[in-house]
C-alpha cells in the first residue's frame, strides 16, 4: 500500500469533518503535503510519458483559496508541465471573438496539465452579476457549456472541476486580513469588495451555474475551504485519486566526478561587487 492509499484508507476526503474539529498544525499540514507533492511529481512523470491532457478548473468566491490550492500543486513540479493559467480581463480585440476562444488557446498539448485559475465560468459568476454580459450571452453560454465539456472529455482530455465553498463569515475576516496586512494588498480590488456586499447574488448566480453544468461527463466537486490547510490537502488527495496514473520507473542518474581543474582556472569569480551577507 503506498503512502497516498495509506492517507485515504485513514480518511476519505470527500466526508465531511465536524466544525469542532481542531486546526491542522503546521507540522502535519507539511508532513501530508509533502507526501501529496510525490504524488503529482509522479503524476507528472506519468504524463509526460503517456502524452494524457489534463485540465483543472478552479472556481469559487474570492478568498475561497483558489490561489493558495494552486500554489501547493505547482510548488514541486515543473512549469512545463503544470501549466497555471488566470487571465486577465479581456482586451477589446478577445471581446471581439468569441467567448471561449481565449480559454481553448490554453487547452493542454500532449504531457500537459492545465490549472485554470476562474475560467470559461467567469461569465456564469462575475460577469452576470456585474452585468459584464447580456442576458442573451448568459442564456447562450449556459447552453453551450455541457456539450462544450462533453466534447473536450470525448477529446480525451481530463477534466476536473472544483468548486471551493466558503462562509459568509470566513469570507468576511479574510478580506479584513487582507487589508491588515501589507503582503496581502495586492489582492485586493474594489471589484473583491463587491463581492463581499452582493454574497447573495453571488450565491444564486454559482447555484444556477451549478444546477447546469453538474453533468455526468463533467460533475463539479465542491471542496468546503474554511479549513484552508484541510481544503488543500483534501482537494490534492481528490486530484490524484481521479487520474488513472501509474509509477513510471525511472533512470536515475548518478552523481559523477568532477574533471581535474586546470591550471589556469582559480577559485572564486572575478567579479568585484558581492552581495551584503545580511542574514
Amino acid at each position: 500500500m503506498s503512502r497516498l492509499d495509506a492517507i485515504k484508507t485513514k480518511r476519505d476526503p470527500s466526508e465531511p469533518r465536524k466544525d469542532s474539529a481542531p486546526p491542522m498544525k503546521r507540522k502535519e499540514f507539511e508532513s501530508e503535503l509533502r507526501t501529496l507533492q510525490v504524488e503529482l511529481v509522479r503524476l507528472q512523470t506519468w504524463v509526460k510519458a503517456t502524452g494524457a491532457r489534463i485540465i483543472v478548473i478552479f472556481e469559487g468566491r474570492d478568498t475561497a483559496g483558489k490561489g493558495g490550492v494552486i500554489s501547493r500543486i505547482t510548488q514541486r513540479v515543473s512549469p512545463r508541465v503544470f501549466r497555471h493559467i488566470a487571465l486577465p480581463a479581456p482586451t477589446e480585440r478577445e471581446k471581439s471573438q468569441l467567448y471561449i476562444q481565449r480559454y481553448i488557446a490554453q487547452f493542454p498539448a500532449a504531457g500537459e496539465i492545465v490549472l485554470f485559475d476562474r475560467s470559461w465560468y467567469n461569465r456564469a459568476g462575475v460577469e452576470r452579476v456585474m452585468g459584464f454580459c447580456t442576458d442573451d450571452e448568459y442564456e447562450r453560454f449556459m447552453r453551450l457549456v455541457p456539450p462544450f465539456e462533453r466534447e473536450i472529455v470525448e477529446n480525451g482530455i481530463i477534466l476536473l472541476k472544483y468548486f471551493l465553498d466558503v462562509s459568509q463569515d470566513e469570507q468576511r475576516r479574510r478580506f479584513a486580513d487582507r487589508i491588515e496586512d501589507p503582503i496581502k494588498h495586492w489582492k485586493l480590488s474594489p471589484m473583491d469588495t463587491e463581492s463581499v456586499r452582493r454574497w447573495w447574488d453571488y450565491t444564486l448566480a454559482y447555484q444556477d451555474m451549478l444546477r447546469a453544468t453538474d453533468t455526468p461527463h463533467a460533475p463539479w466537486f465542491v471542496v468546503p475551504s474554511d479549513d484552508k490547510r484541510r481544503a488543500r490537502l483534501n482537494l490534492i488527495a481528490h486530484l490524484l485519486s481521479q487520474i488513472p496514473y501509474k509509477r513510471i520507473k525511472l533512470d536515475l542518474p548518478k552523481v559523477p566526478k568532477a574533471e581535474p581543474r586546470p591550471k589556469r582556472a582559480e577559485d572564486g569569480l572575478p567579479a568585484k561587487i558581492v552581495v551584503p551577507t545580511r542574514y
